[in-house]
């Protein structure tokens, strides 16, 4: 079956964590909504107009596809079973929305999984560039070149005044959703990000879970997008979302450098405390997985830990989710299970890695 190749043990490429501050950008993404011109929005339209959406578009996605040199696998959600939606869920390359909606639904991949395309979710169409790092323009440029593609073939809703027209008047006008996952745990620690969080929200922007909206701020990481898409271009939601994030990042160093310069054996204890634990618990639970994870994930940052490769990391934050752990395991986990499950696969992973202990430099 062609989604088992989604399905699979390993990253996509947008978790590889590379380019400038990919210490603390994990990654970043472009999501554009689209409805098209002809029919209902998804929440007044019927089964059969549906169904008529999903063929129009990922008709287009197929055959032009190629223009824009990716190969593309259309997967109907109706099709795949509830755990493979929530696996799906949890690589971020489609949305909880999607995986329960009532309509039928879809979504287009391309190879890398770098490019999401969902078919009647909140909106006819959803196109989300995923990219690892900090890479907020070359992401809107692969997003932006499908879109044109796209509207090349399709009339989408669009008002001269308003723009694009969408389900939720929230994201009328450019459509646009851009937003960077960030690594904060210095900000946290330190609870300067109670501070910031309010601020950011006054300045138009808005901060999120790992899972998006609803979702918790797991192993210290947060997503900063825009909330206003209606009176600015593209390229000035861009800038400002830049520019804020620059200004975070700036603020995460100088947190990490005071923690580091006041309480160096402290920090050193707790980030070896928690590879301790990641490397020998028989129970691990997602909350103390990611606590931990990040702390782990500090301690490389820092170099206190050395040769322990990064993209091991980057794996086990999508693969310690409770679908993925049963996915893996190809079996139905209850919660203690999938506890035991997750502290397996992180002894398993981490012990093949190399560690070199630098606590000398440090006390």
């Amino acid at each position: 079956m062609e989604i088992d190749r989604f399905l699979q043990p390993k990253a996509s490429s947008w978790m590889e964590n590379n380019g400038e501050n990919a210490d603390i950008a994990l990654s970043t993404r472009i999501r554009l909504a689209r409805n098209l011109s002809d029919f209902k929005f998804p929440y007044a339209y019927t089964e059969d107009e549906a169904l008529k959406v999903d063929k129009a578009i990922s008709a287009v996605l197929i055959d032009r596809g190629k223009e824009l040199s990716h190969s593309f696998t259309h997967i109907a959600i109706s099709d795949i079973s509830e755990l493979q939606r929530d696996v799906l869920v949890e690589k971020h390359l489609i949305s909880p929305y999607l995986a329960n909606g009532t309509h039928s639904g879809s979504v287009v991949l391309s190879e890398n999984e770098e490019l999401s395309i969902m078919i009647n979710e909140e909106d006819h169409l959803r196109i989300q560039s995923l990219k690892s790092g900090f890479h907020l323009k070359e992401a809107y440029q692969v997003a932006n070149q499908l879109d044109t593609l796209l509207e090349k073939h399709l009339s989408f809703a669009f008002h001269e005044k308003y723009g694009y027209l969408t389900s939720c008047p929230t994201n009328t006008g450019t459509g646009m959703r851009a937003s960077v996952m960030l690594h904060l745990p210095a900000l946290t620690m330190s609870q300067q990000i109670a501070r910031i969080i309010p601020a950011i929200s006054r300045l138009g922007m808005v901060v999120r879970g790992i899972y998006g909206e609803g979702s918790e701020a797991l192993g210290n990481v947060y997503q900063i997008s825009n909330q206003v898409t209606l009176g600015k271009s593209e390229y000035e939601i861009l800038h400002d979302l830049e520019n804020m994030t620059n200004q975070i990042i700036e603020q995460e160093r100088r947190a990490r450098q005071a923690i580091l310069s006041n309480s160096p054996l402290a920090l050193e204890d707790r980030i070896y405390r928690s590879l301790g634990v990641l490397t020998n618990a028989r129970l691990l639970t997602t909350e103390e997985a990611a606590t931990c994870l990040s702390d782990v994930r500090l301690g490389i940052d820092l170099k206190m830990i050395k040769e322990m490769d990064m993209s091991i990391l980057n794996e086990l934050m999508i693969f310690m989710q409770p679908a993925f752990l049963q996915q893996y395991s190809e079996k139905p986990l209850q919660p203690k299970e999938r506890d035991i499950a997750r502290a397996k696969l992180f002894r398993e992973r981490l012990t093949k890695a190399s560690v070199t202990n630098k606590g000398e430099d440090f006390v």
